[in-house]
């Protein structure tokens, strides 16, 4: 099966399931949104830099990058597609845990998620819809399925915001009850999320099995730019090591449960954009505890004399 045949591939994906995925999505959400503060706001007004540079990284750089790596690459254009997507998507609630490991910022970690998610009502639809139209190829694609912003707004809103509001009155109004859920709660969603996706790689194994290559090659590239890009914009605006590793990791983390939903429901019939929202959602946590477990055997005190060396 050739790169080309990829993008007509229908994955196999019952409907039911997309009922199911946006579940489990919505159960993530407000797992993340359990965590979640007015203090950690109330941190970023104070001392904003370190979140905006990240944000930007994630916002703005990340999926300008993408597009660029898109052009050099040039991929199946649903492979392409799928690239822009996951770029277009917040950062995910794994992202917190895996800062923490690696001796990370966490409070910034979890405001980036927080704000972010937020801010992906708008973010998302919007970089989707304006990188995927500056290719020839992809904006063929958005065509063809008649994508509407509304639309994607609204899923987004659904599946992100509503969650993520519920998540957060529950902190507010019974912090007590928030605290007992917080940790199963985070550990049954992720593994649900983790279960379907494992689910439904093994049901298209086929598919995977005949494009391995070139799934596992762009993803990995892809996540390792996304990675680097984080902690290079950090390291740019003079951020000590903690705040570098908590952006590079957000930045790498996407949400691929988002990616996912936003496949199935608008682009059914591209299996190379499913494919790789996919296969990003398992391969950013490999790359991401890996980085992980790296750093956190490594003294941040070097890393930040190179940051007030930098900012000097």
């Amino acid at each position: 099966m050739s790169g080309a045949e990829l993008d007509r591939v229908a994955l196999a994906f019952e409907p039911g399931s997309l009922v199911v995925l946006n579940v489990v999505l919505a159960l993530v959400m407000i797992g993340v949104a359990l965590d979640l503060r007015p203090a950690d706001f109330a941190g970023v007004v104070r001392s904003p830099r370190a979140a905006i540079v990240g944000l930007l990284g994630q916002v703005v750089v990340l999926p300008a990058l993408t597009f660029a790596l898109v052009l050099l690459l040039r991929p199946p254009p649903s492979v392409a597609l799928g690239m822009m997507l996951v770029a277009a998507c917040p950062g995910g609630n794994m992202s917190n845990f895996i800062t923490h490991l690696a001796r990370g910022n966490t409070e910034l970690s979890v405001t980036m998620t927080a704000i972010g998610t937020v801010l992906a009502v708008a973010t998302t639809p919007f970089n989707l819809a304006f990188w995927s139209g500056m290719n020839a190829d992809t904006a063929a694609l958005v065509q063809a399925v008649a994508l509407s912003p509304g639309e994607l707004v609204g899923t987004v809103v659904a599946v992100l915001g509503a969650p993520l509001a519920l998540g957060m009155l529950v902190a507010a109004r019974w912090p007590r009850a928030a605290d007992r859920l917080r940790a199963p709660f985070r550990l049954l969603s992720v593994a649900c999320l983790g279960l379907f996706i494992a689910i439904g790689i093994s049901r298209n194994a086929a598919v995977l099995g005949d494009h391995w290559a070139l799934l596992t090659g762009v993803v990995a590239l892809h996540n390792g730019l996304a990675l680097l890009s984080g902690w290079l914009v950090a390291r740019t605006a003079g951020l000590p090591g903690r705040d570098r590793r908590a952006i590079a990791i957000e930045v790498g983390i996407q949400n691929a449960g988002l990616a996912l939903v936003l496949a199935f429901d608008f682009f059914p019939g591209l299996g190379g954009t499913a494919m790789i929202a996919a296969w990003w959602g398992v391969w950013h946590l490999i790359a991401g505890l890996t980085l992980a477990t790296v750093w956190r055997r490594r003294a941040l005190r070097a890393e930040d004399a190179q940051a007030q060396a930098t900012t000097t």
